[in-house]
């Protein structure tokens, strides 16, 4: 929290972050590492510091042999805090360099199509 009550804007970041583990985890996670090639976050609305829980909204945007792109928002019903795009490319650790997304992790991530 800030000194003016709202949510930190480094902490809307943690929620994109949580959320995208939580949405991968649910459905079987990844077969292999990904790491975030780009973070791209517009504040909409300062988010006021409360007890009450936000909705983070993720589906993918953009699909190619390496990588993808998920959109977020950060939002209640009625009222829109912050959206983000996030560029994730599919990475060999061994080998530190991007790999080709396997069939059924494209297939996991055309499930979150919009």
């Amino acid at each position: 929290m800030d000194s003016d009550g709202h949510v930190h804007n480094a902490v809307h970041l943690r929620y994109l972050e949580e959320t995208r583990i939580n949405v991968f985890r649910e459905r079987g996670g990844l077969a292999g590492a990904c790491v975030v090639a780009q973070m791209d976050i517009d504040y909409v609305k300062p988010l006021r510091y409360r007890p009450d829980p936000v909705r983070v909204e993720t589906w993918l945007s953009k699909l190619g042999g390496s990588s993808f792109t998920l959109v977020q928002e950060i939002r209640d019903e009625d009222v829109l805090y912050s959206t983000a795009t996030c560029t994730l490319v599919a990475f060999d650790t061994v080998n530190q360099r991007s790999r080709p997304l396997q069939d059924e992790e494209r297939a996991m991530l055309e499930e979150l199509s919009a």
